[in-house]
């Protein structure tokens, strides 16, 4: 008989964690069920952590025994889920319930692991002789090829030869570790997992509404009244956050709505599901704007006073055929200097408080959407025609001021060409509907990896630096230039600009990487930056790679050849290394890509020349720190166990590598030593600093008394800084990263605190802490009027008293500001508002979003009538445009997802969920399967222009066949969960057949949407 995965559980006594209960003692003998016996908890030590998966943040208890007893080594045996967390409140998910299985998992790394060039195997290497040798390697490499300056002359001091991946994982104070050591290197290829997944969430949402995090929290989500889940599958991805859909569909009596190309769980709980074709989403939201305009289904109070609807917009500014003006065809990029305001005689942006002036942003944005007509968006989406006026119609209901809808998004919205611009038009949606800074609304990205966040936070991206300041460019020669180029001026007069105050964060990060020796004689270090003339994105530099202009690439947490598109091309990219380090807990398939399995890794190991170091990492519950969730919380989680055998903490990787390779720069010189002698180091031990003293650095130190305005001392020199608003630019203070600061100050670590107090509206103030000031909901002043009432008086969260804000949250505004002050409440933008128009640098593709066709489309013309069919500022390179796939050979649009049991290219090393999943499948619609000749459990070949691969099929109602642009269409669902490394039986590695073209503004990969063709085998 076959079992299917409910069969199997029920059969294995009712649930996994019934019979994890009985084999823990919980459920003793039933000859002895009247007496009473000892459980194993009550003997063991109980640690509180976070779950290393989603970025909910769940709160775990750990139970370890062996403490106490001399050479005895604490094991953890027992996880469950911690009934005090204000999000999870006791709950796990089936890959939260597998995490013992995850520790212990026969995956884990025990010992230093070396691979020779050309070898078959590997062989046990001491940490000594391996960090050694990497030392070694590095900074023969980075002599040889480091870059002092450029062909102008210009100082650059940048390593191009060398690159790391840091990791999504590991906590924040790793990641700070990773930044002084990538950067005082001169490393410019230096990125995270925020490349791969939620980067076009923050480069929509941070030009729309100043900041790109999520906009509230995972529980305010239950006082929404309209939810509308597109782009994201949370029932399935994030199953437990996904209990305050429940909550607000229950209680609150919210509709929920789905639009998705699958039939997925969360679709199968909602109040209304709309299928659309894969990559169309943005022609779908743009149809949603035309039609709140055309039927007037605007908070008109609420946009006139907080977007720049009223703003005024050049007149040589325009869109025509899909092209917005200033294109260069032959760049591939455009001339933003008409993307402006006109600005009056002081140089402030003209404003039309009555909306009659035909170049309002309000006018020329109903002029851009009036193309989506219903009719239009039913052809490119394929979503029926009543269906996507249902969307509308639900939507519109909220620009009452007592009505809130929240948007909850993920990968299928962020893994396009024009990503950032679907996300961007959701948010403008919510600006039209008064949505965003109201309890119950916003825009809540659902971020995939557990700390994905907080590195995003901190820095770890190529272009970047900590608290979303820019890394300096060639032409950015003085400090003066780079401030001067990126310090915003008012738009508006009287607005806060909160950016205004970048010198302050600047200088003091600066003090925090050089220590004294960062000094106003030398602009604070600043020369000792690496300066960028392009982007080292990680697309950009496997491209670099795959052409042999790369010789060494460290893999911190990150599994590459799993995680980035086009598997075949980043593996041979990866053959033409020099040396490869990865930093791991686990076995991956990056480390072991050398090694031939068959058909799922197809190579000649003989011919591979990589020397690779497969060295042992700490997992989540074996370190101190903290992780910062989807809703900007910092929570502290404390190590419950050691790592196995002889893993190392990576700080203590990342600090003995360093610390080696300044003593071989001491002893021995080298091409510009100073940034790598310089960078301050002073840990109590510098091959091992405890996360406690890093994270203090990250909140930051008074370097000497710092005054108010009336000389007051308010902080003393050594203490740690109480926010941000205390910082300096002359050198007074030092923070690693400004919007953490006030997470550890001299009333303690405010990441660990454990209230749980309900504020109002499932505010939690004292639970953990939130970046900024602890601030829950962003923009909240946004939640009341001009004159300071509130939209719904039932959701009010902040109020003035007669002499500052206060309230359930942290204002988002100056709290001495009153009612009619004219202060916006979008205060880091320079205009005060919310941006309907994105103008200036902030976007490469227009300041109003437009939908384009994936990359691999089976449309060939546009239903819009318009000579771009294509994003036109997105990257091609030449050796890329070969691989891309047409629509007579590859007839179907394949979209990647993940399921409830496993987690990205983690959990298949974890047993118990390699026992619910064990086996790869794809999903295809039951029409398309009929026409195949294709039943349920039959292997099939799925293969794009890049590769294939095989896997059972699920024959499904799931997925629909649509009708787009007068043809039928059929989808295919790829789970991008198997490898040939882990538990579950070995597969094919799913990203085998995506193409690696990015998102225009971020370079993140579009995983959601490429052509393939399908066959039995």
């Amino acid at each position: 008989m076959a079992l299917g995965r409910r069969e199997f559980l029920k059969g294995a006594g009712t649930c996994v964690g019934g019979a994890s209960a009985i084999a823990l003692g919980f459920a003793p003998p039933q000859a002895f069920a009247q007496e009473t016996r000892q459980y194993k908890l009550l003997r063991a030590k109980e640690t509180r952590n976070n779950c290393t998966y989603c970025s909910v943040g769940c709160g775990l208890l750990m139970y370890s025994l062996g403490d106490g007893a001399k050479n005895a080594k604490p094991s953890i045996f027992h996880i469950e889920g911690d009934p005090d967390h204000p999000v999870s409140r006791g709950s796990l998910c089936p890959k939260g319930a597998g995490l013992v299985d995850f520790i212990h998992s026969e995956g884990r790394l025990h010992y230093p692991s070396y691979r020779a060039p050309g070898s078959k195997e590997w062989t046990r290497i001491s940490w000594e002789d391996a960090t050694d040798r990497i030392a070694r390697l590095l900074k023969d490499d980075r002599d040889k090829n480091f870059i002092e300056k450029n062909e102008k002359g210009e100082t650059v001091n940048r390593w191009l030869s060398t690159g790391m991946l840091a990791s999504s994982a590991a906590s924040n104070e790793t990641g700070l570790l990773d930044f002084k050591f990538a950067r005082s290197l001169g490393i410019l290829a230096l990125d995270c997992q925020a490349r791969l997944c939620h980067g076009p969430t923050v480069s929509a949402l941070a030009p729309t509404l100043g900041r790109g995090a999520m906009t509230n929290n995972w529980v305010d989500i239950k006082n929404a009244n309209v939810v509308l889940i597109m782009g994201g599958n949370p029932a399935e991805a994030h199953p437990v956050g996904f209990k305050w859909v429940m909550e607000a569909k229950i209680r609150n009596g919210a509709k929920v709505m789905v639009v998705d190309p699958r039939f997925n769980r969360s679709a199968a709980v909602a109040d209304f599901y709309a299928p659309i074709r894969a990559g169309s989403d943005g022609a779908f939201l743009l149809g949603v704007i035309n039609y709140l305009l055309t039927h007037d289904k605007i908070q008109h109070e609420y946009v006139k006073s907080y977007t720049n609807a009223p703003f005024v917009v050049r007149e040589d500014f325009s869109f025509h055929e899909g092209l917005f003006s200033g294109y260069d065809a032959e760049k591939r990029s455009y001339d933003k200097s008409s993307w402006a305001y006109d600005r009056d005689a002081q140089g402030y942006a003209v404003v039309d408080p009555t909306l009659q002036n035909p170049r309002c942003v309000i006018n020329l944005l109903r002029e851009h959407a009036a193309r989506y007509t219903p009719e239009v968006v039913a052809q490119i989406t394929g979503t029926p025609e009543q269906d996507f006026l249902h969307v509308c119609e639900t939507l519109a209901a909220t620009s009452a001021p007592d009505l809130t809808s929240t948007i909850l998004f993920a990968l299928g919205w962020t893994h396009h060409t024009n990503g950032t611009q679907i996300i961007r038009t959701a948010a403008m949606i919510q600006l039209l509907l008064g949505n965003v800074g109201m309890p119950g609304g916003g825009l809540n990205a659902l971020r995939g990896h557990s700390n994905i966040q907080g590195y995003t936070d901190l820095g770890l991206l190529s272009l970047r630096l900590p608290g979303y300041m820019n890394l300096p460019k060639d032409s950015q020669q003085t400090l003066d230039g780079y401030l001067q180029a990126v310090t915003p001026h008012a738009d508006e007069p009287g607005q806060v600009n909160y950016w205004h105050n970048t010198p302050k964060f600047f200088v003091s990060l600066m003090k925090t990487l050089w220590g004294d020796h960062a000094t106003p004689a030398n602009n604070w270090g600043y020369d000792w930056l690496p300066k960028w003339d392009r982007s080292y994105d990680m697309l950009a530099y496997f491209e670099m790679m795959h052409q042999g202009k790369v010789n060494g690439y460290i893999a911190q947490g990150f599994n590459p050849l799993a995680a980035m598109p086009d598997k075949n091309r980043m593996r041979d990219a990866l053959s033409k290394l020099r040396f490869l380090v990865t930093m791991d807990p686990l076995d991956t398939e990056t480390s072991n890509f050398w090694q031939n399995e068959g058909t799922f890794n197809d190579v000649r190991s003989e011919d591979i020349q990589t020397e690779v170091f497969r060295l042992p990492a700490s997992c989540f519950a074996e370190e101190n720190g903290s992780i910062v969730n989807s809703a900007r919380w910092l929570q502290w989680h404390f190590e419950g166990a050691r790592p196995p055998g002889d893993a190392w903490n990576d700080g203590h990787i990342i600090g003995t590598i360093f610390t080696k390779l300044r003593a071989l720069y001491a002893k021995e010189g080298g091409v510009c030593p100073e940034p790598v002698l310089n960078m301050q180091w002073n840990y109590k031990d510098p091959e091992d600093p405890t996360p406690e003293e890093v994270a203090k650095e990250a909140n930051g130190y008074a370097l000497a008394d710092i005054t108010d305005d009336k000389g007051h001392v308010v902080v003393r020199r050594g203490e740690l800084l109480p926010d941000f608003s205390v910082m300096k630019d002359d050198g007074s203070t030092a923070s690693y990263c400004w919007i953490f600061a006030g997470s550890w100050t001299e009333a303690g670590n405010q990441m660990a605190r454990r209230d749980n107090t309900d504020t109002g509206l499932g505010t939690t103030p004292g639970w953990a802490w939130a970046w900024p000031a602890n601030r829950r909901i962003l923009y909240n002043r946004a939640s009341l009027d001009v004159q300071g009432r509130p939209w719904d008086p039932k959701r009010q969260i902040i109020a003035w008293d007669g002499q500052r804000w206060g309230g359930g949250d942290v204002p988002d505004y100056p709290v001495t500001s009153p009612p009619n002050s004219g202060v916006g409440p979008f205060i880091m933008h320079s205009e005060g508002v919310g941006l309907l128009f994105a103008g200036g640098d902030k976007l490469a593709d227009g300041p109003f979003p437009e939908h384009y066709e994936p990359t691999e489309t089976p449309v060939l013309a546009s239903a819009l009538g318009k000579t771009a069919l294509r994003n036109p500022a997105a990257r091609f390179y030449a050796d890329e445009k070969p691989r891309m796939g047409d629509p007579a050979q590859y007839p179907y649009v394949a979209t990647t997802y993940s399921i409830t049991e496993l987690f990205r290219h983690w959990t298949k090393h974890s047993r118990l969920n390699a026992i619910m999943q064990p086996e790869q499948f794809v999903e295809i619609g039951d029409k398309l399967a009929g026409k195949l000749g294709i039943n349920a459990g039959d292997m099939v070949r799925v293969s794009s222009h890049r590769g294939y691969i095989e896997a059972k099929a699920v024959v499904t109602k799931r997925l629909k066949r649509l009708n787009v642009m007068g043809k039928d269409l059929d989808q295919v669902g790829v789970p991008c969960h198997w490898g040939f490394k882990g538990a579950t039986r070995k597969g094919y590695l799913a990203n085998t057949l995506t193409p690696a073209i990015g998102d225009a503004n971020s370079q993140t990969p579009e995983f959601k949407a490429f052509l393939v063709n399908v066959e039995k085998v």
